[in-house]
């Protein structure tokens, strides 16, 4: 061997020797960043509660937008989003921290403070919440969406602290680099778990039993619990101190901080609020009428005035269905029944008629029964989907009514083909489904959009304008029906009739008009229905700023 190679030989061997000893060393520093067995579980445990109350703060604040925004894809779409951004900065953050620091006492901190923002959630959020209301009424778009965005960008906080967590755990509990891949998947299985309770137990649980507000500073509440146990068993020194004073804190700013009313009425005085698995509900006195209201409340859901079944608005015109068919009808079915003004009304100028009304919401019901009258033996309500209960039901019908909002949209599959072939399916021969669809003054499209779904299905659709409101009802027939013998149905009614009142009415205004639509029907497959009552909101609020 030459003195060149000897040399060469020397050089690799030093370099595999300090590789070597560079590797034993790092794995000797991982494992000294590692939890003893004490705080091994208290650490999991942990990692499990961020991620329920990271996906639940998501939810709570679903909740807490829904009375002011609504619930549109559009709301999702951007909380979602940001959720996910907030998070992909605390992963980059915490993972250049737990570097730095791998301390169980500053993940417990971390812990500790994420919880004490999210219980400060409803507090801070309320009157920039307000401000949306002002800016809807104003028509103030920039500042309606500021409201939004500033509601939305409450949650940077915790989410940035909650991304912080598995890094942090990650970190602690590697104790070599053969395992650093289990040990992340591992973290990673058992915060996704804690996110699988944390969707369900809010929304099923919590704010039911609860509340959101109340929601909110339990999730917090029980964050800064656990990171105050684990400061005490780590010994934490002035650390302690700090997530306990946040604890006492948060609910200090709660009590000093009336929660009030969710949200001001929309109109005359708030009797009731109620928040249920799927709305934020308002029931109003308006001079005696009692009005239903939800989510956002820009419109009045239900009707109930004891000296009359006539309202003036939408409800009156289900009244229309059966003579636009000339029929009598024994069985009618309500989708989206809420309060039951129109059952009310069909019932009193239909006294033999029997009605399945089905409504979504349990809880909306409930409130019906005590403060709509919804107590009539010939009304059976059914707490269900609309679609799924045609699915299941046997049940023939002279009179399908769908009045299913979840204000300003109707549910994508309550308006396709496939669920009107359905529809069609439960209507006996002559029978007539009647659509309450939203609009604004001048824009028609989502009534062209069901009009021209609903001709795919039947062969008579006829439309008639409601008179001072922004609705249009849509009128089908499984049989063929002219504009002759509606006026020879709608002119045999009674004199001084609820029907005839209603067709007085129409006939003065001259608005009832046969489908002439050619927009492409929606299906199951497509059926963009928010996006183009995104689009109509938007394109409305433009021309009002415009003026």
């Amino acid at each position: 061997m030459t003195a060149h190679d000897r040399t060469n030989s020397d050089i690799h061997r030093s370099v595999a020797q300090a590789t070597s000893a560079s590797s034993v060393g790092n794995q000797a520093e991982i494992k000294s960043a590692a939890p003893n067995a004490a705080h091994r579980y208290l650490l999991l445990l942990l990692v499990f509660l961020c991620g329920g109350v990271s996906i639940g703060t998501e939810l709570a604040m679903s909740r807490l937008l829904a009375p002011y925004f609504g619930t549109s894809t559009f709301i999702w779409a951007n909380l979602i989003g940001l959720t996910l951004a907030f998070l992909a900065v605390g992963y980059w953050l915490g993972g250049k921290l737990a570097d730095r620091q791998p301390s169980m006492n500053v993940m417990l901190v971390i812990a500790g403070v994420a919880g004490f923002s999210v219980a400060l959630i409803p507090v801070i959020a309320k009157p920039i919440l307000r401000i949306s209301l002002d800016a809807f009424d104003d028509v103030d778009v920039g500042a309606f969406f500021g409201s939004l965005f500033a509601a939305l960008f409450l949650m940077a906080i915790p989410m940035l602290l909650f991304g912080c967590i598995s890094p942090f755990a990650i970190r602690m509990r590697t104790q070599n680099i053969r395992s650093s891949g289990a040990t992340a998947g591992n973290i990673y299985a058992l915060s996704t778990v804690g996110s699988i309770l944390g969707s369900f137990l809010p929304v099923l649980v919590l704010i039911p039993l609860f509340g959101t507000r109340a929601t909110f500073l339990m999730m917090g509440a029980a964050l800064m619990v656990l990171a105050l146990i684990g400061l005490v068993v780590d010994r934490g020194g002035s650390r302690i101190a700090l997530v306990g004073v946040l604890l006492v804190a948060a609910p200090g700013v709660h009590a000093t901080t009336s929660a009030g009313d969710i949200k001001p009425p929309y109109r005359g005085i708030l009797v009731e609020e109620a928040e249920s698995e799927y709305n934020y509900i308002q029931i109003l006195d308006d001079n005696g009428r009692i009005l239903l209201a939800l989510n956002d409340g820009h419109a009045i859901h239900s009707i109930y005035d004891p000296d009359s079944v006539l309202t003036g608005g939408p409800w009156d015109y289900f009244l229309l269905a059966p003579a636009m068919t000339g029929i009598d009808p024994e069985r009618a079915l309500i989708v989206g029944l809420a309060g039951g003004t129109s059952a009310h009304s069909l019932l009193d100028t239909y006294p033999g008629l029997e009605i399945d009304g089905v409504e979504i919401d349990p809880e909306i019901l409930e409130l019906a029964r005590t403060y709509f009258a919804l107590d009539d033996p010939r009304l059976r309500t059914h707490a269900d989907d609309g679609r799924y209960f045609l699915e299941t039901t046997d049940s023939m019908y002279d009179l399908i009514a769908l009045d299913a909002y979840r204000q300003p949209y109707i549910p994508f599959h309550l308006a396709t083909e496939e669920f009107f072939q359905l529809v069609e399916e439960h209507l006996n021969p002559g029978g007539v489904v009647v659509v309450n669809v939203g609009r604004s003054a001048t824009d028609f499209r989502l009534v062209d959009a069901l009009s021209s779904t609903l001709a795919t299905v039947f062969p008579s659709v006829w439309l008639v304008d409601v008179q001072g409101y922004d609705n249009t009802m849509v009128f089908a027939s499984n049989e063929p029906v002219t504009l002759d013998d509606i006026r020879e149905h709608l002119g045999s009614t009674t004199p001084g009739s609820n029907q005839q009142i209603i067709a007085a009415e129409v006939f003065a205004d001259g608005n009832l008009r046969a489908n002439t639509s050619t927009m492409t029907p929606y299906t199951d497959d497509r059926a963009p229905v928010e996006t183009l009552i995104d689009q109509m909101i938007f394109d409305a609020a433009r021309e009002e700023t415009s003026e």
